[in-house]
């Protein structure tokens, strides 16, 4: 069951969302659900006395002309604002910028009809699901995306799967859903959780791929840490130290120092565990904020115009987070480098084991290099563009559309890199018969080992990395 009152929706709580097809569990608050129908009331009284944006004006660039705040002002609006194109956006996502859109408007300032928050409230709880593009937002709100969502729950778009009863709209209800980046948080919150999950996995291929080259325990030590302690980095070394049982004085490596994918990880995997955190923390203030504009406030009894629309926190987090995600993806396809090396791993070039011209795992280098490639693409920042729209009057966006969009990318090249290193971390593991029977990394080289094909034949290996995809969650948790 998840609650929904406008303050407390977790970045879990969306994931959970976007992967529940059908009905889903949730809470409204009653308490929220009065604090909105106080500020409705508040927003209809402001109108007939005061200039509202949006309610008593046009918009854009249209914000000095004079309208009738009427129900057919605000039809226009969403209609004119519908426009969106490309790609139907994917299922899971519509379905988590329908839960942050609703846990928003449950913070009571936007000034929207009860009516249209049930009828949101009634989709989300039944898993109704309107047909929405995935084109039409720069990160100044998803104007496109919601105006299309809205119009369905008036009836005047399809649903794609389900629907609700159609409600009307009430003079001011179309700026009031418009105007938030429901759509493109809901994107970035998936990306981060999967971006967490995929850096919490590569702590244990990173670790297998310590024990099948006998990598040297210093580059972990505590000393080594406290001596820098960043967050992020002291974190990754501990985690190592857990996973390859280093309680006691580990015994020597083969080599007084690593390569760097080894030696250097917790220095690199360090700024990718503190962007992602912090991204992450970002998300959990944007999901339960209030960004409509105008704002309505019931304690002040006024409108407020301001600039909340703006993502400019979520566009840099994003940008950061996948800056350091590209650099300890390149360690380890550098790992992988490392693990068919007979310098290294002891065994034959490409952890070949049939006639001689073997190639092993030969591929696995050209397909992580090719998502290494992918996920640089990925990882350009997206903040460096610019955008003059409304006859000049928005002349900045921060693009965290896109850097969301970005992040999706980057989350599925980096998982392709870190299955390419585990399957080939995994094989060189049980052709050398490593002894891992006292270290907690095993529980991740069994998991691993049971979805792979322990074949060392020359053949196709495209099933491997699908099977080592798919278990990088697990990997994660373990």
């Amino acid at each position: 069951m998840i609650r929904v009152d406008g303050r407390t929706l977790r970045c879990a709580d969306v994931v959970t969302a976007a992967r529940t097809e059908g009905p889903l569990g949730i809470d409204v608050s009653i308490a929220a659900l009065r604090a909105a129908e106080h500020a409705w009331k508040l927003a209809e009284e402001l109108s007939t006395r005061r200039v509202v944006y949006g309610r008593t004006t046009g918009v854009g660039a249209n914000k000095d002309d004079t309208v009738e705040s009427s129900v057919e002002h605000g039809l226009r609006l969403l209609r004119s604002h519908a426009g969106g194109s490309g790609e139907e956006m994917p299922p899971g996502h519509v379905r988590a910028m329908l839960l942050i859109r609703l846990n928003q408007l449950l913070a009571g300032r936007s000034g929207i009809s009860p009516e249209l928050i049930g009828a949101l409230a009634e989709a989300v709880r039944t898993g109704a699901r309107p047909l929405v593009h995935r084109l039409g937002a720069i990160g100044t709100g998803d104007l496109a995306p919601l105006a299309e969502a809205a119009l369905a729950l008036t009836g005047e778009r399809p649903w794609v799967t389900g629907h609700v009863p159609p409600v009307p709209v009430r003079a001011g209800d179309a700026l009031a859903f418009m105007s938030s980046n429901a759509s493109t948080l809901a994107e970035a919150t998936l990306a981060a959780m999967r971006l967490d999950t995929l850096t919490r996995a590569s702590h244990a291929v990173a670790a297998l791929t310590y024990v099948a080259l006998d990598g040297n325990p210093e580059a972990y030590a505590t000393p080594v840490h406290e001596a820098r302690p960043h967050a992020g980095q002291v974190a990754c070394a501990a985690e190592m130290r857990r996973l390859l049982g280093m309680h006691q004085t580990p015994k020597p490596g083969r080599r007084i120092q690593d390569p760097f994918g080894l030696r250097a990880f917790p220095q690199v995997q360090g700024p990718a565990l503190d962007a992602i955190h912090y991204l992450r923390d970002v998300l959990a203030v944007e999901i339960n904020a209030s960004t409509e504009n105008p704002m309505i406030s019931t304690v002040h009894n006024d409108a407020y115009h301001h600039a909340h629309f703006h993502t400019a926190y979520v566009s840099t987090a994003l940008d950061q987070a996948r800056a350091t995600v590209h650099q300890v993806a390149e360690l380890s396809v550098a790992r992988l480098g490392d693990l068919v090396e007979p310098e290294f791993t002891g065994l034959r070039p490409f952890l070949a084991a049939g006639p001689p011209g073997s190639s092993g795992v030969m591929i696995l280098e050209y397909v992580a290099h090719d998502a290494l490639t992918e996920l640089r693409q990925a990882a350009l920042p997206a903040t460096l563009g610019t955008a003059v729209v409304s006859r000049g009057i928005e002349d900045h966006a921060s693009f965290s559309t896109q850097a969301a969009r970005a992040a999706t990318a980057a989350c599925a090249a980096y998982q392709q890199v870190l299955a390419c290193e585990l399957v080939a971390a995994v094989r060189a593991l049980r052709m050398r018969e490593a002894d891992l029977v006292e270290l907690p990394v095993r529980d991740a080289f069994d998991a691993a080992s049971a979805v792979l094909d322990p074949s060392v034949d020359d053949r196709p290996l495209t099933e491997d990395i699908a099977a080592a995809v798919g278990v990088l969650a697990e990997l994660a948790r373990i």
